[in-house]
């Protein structure tokens, strides 16, 4: 196979296991996720999953958060983790979207990217999945796969997010970021791998990385 058909096999085979894609972070709207994903940075969907309900009982909006303190915060988000920087974020981004953008969320990469605690990552999964807006948020699942299907050389997040954004068609980046992500965590795990059931991985994964498996056997 050449890379253009191995690339092709990628699509067609997540396409055909995740016809329907669910989204890991539970939200209603972009101020929501904005928070959720800020909350799972270091920390399992599931567990943000179980924290976000009894925060935004409290506040799912930049104007109820801002009455809130940041101890008090950082008390609900404690479980996860690095809740001392996440809880000043969630705070001081809430003031400058109440300020600046009369509490919404703004739908630009600048915009978002200027807010506290918000990095490339964050921004790209509220323009993705918030705003619907082309974007590839590279996450641990991902650098792993396109590293082991021989698409990236995985040495940083940039390189990984420009070589799938070269590779993949713009009009699929949403759903496909999204499909590698439950495919990684399904199929080829870091951890307690089997290569029999990783399809993707055996058909067109990077010898030395296929070596090293059999080699473990």
């Amino acid at each position: 196979m050449n890379k253009q058909e191995k690339v092709q096999f990628v699509i067609d085979t997540l396409q055909i296991l995740y016809p329907e894609i669910p989204i890991p972070l539970d939200h209603k709207d972009p101020y929501t996720l904005l928070v959720a994903v800020l909350l799972s940075a270091q920390c399992t969907d599931v567990r943000v999953n179980q924290i976000t309900p009894l925060l935004f009982a409290r506040a799912d909006n930049p104007f109820d958060m801002v009455k809130m303190s940041v101890e008090e915060i950082k008390e609900i988000i404690r479980p996860c983790g690095l809740s001392p920087m996440k809880s000043k974020g969630i705070y001081g981004l809430s003031k400058i979207l109440i300020e600046k953008y009369n509490g919404k969320v703004p739908a630009s990469f600048e915009g978002l990217e200027e807010l506290p605690a918000v990095g490339h990552k964050t921004a790209s999964v509220v323009m993705s999945q918030a705003f619907g807006i082309p974007a590839f948020p590279i996450d641990t699942h991902i650098l792993r796969l396109m590293y082991r299907w021989n698409l990236s050389n995985g040495k940083s997040v940039a390189q990984t997010e420009k070589d799938a954004k070269r590779l993949f068609p713009k009009e699929l980046w949403n759903d496909l970021h999204l499909q590698i992500i439950w495919y990684g965590r399904e199929y080829s795990p870091a951890r307690g791998w089997n290569l029999e059931k990783d399809i993707i991985t055996k058909t067109i994964g990077r010898k030395s990385v296929l070596d090293a498996y059999y080699k473990k056997k």
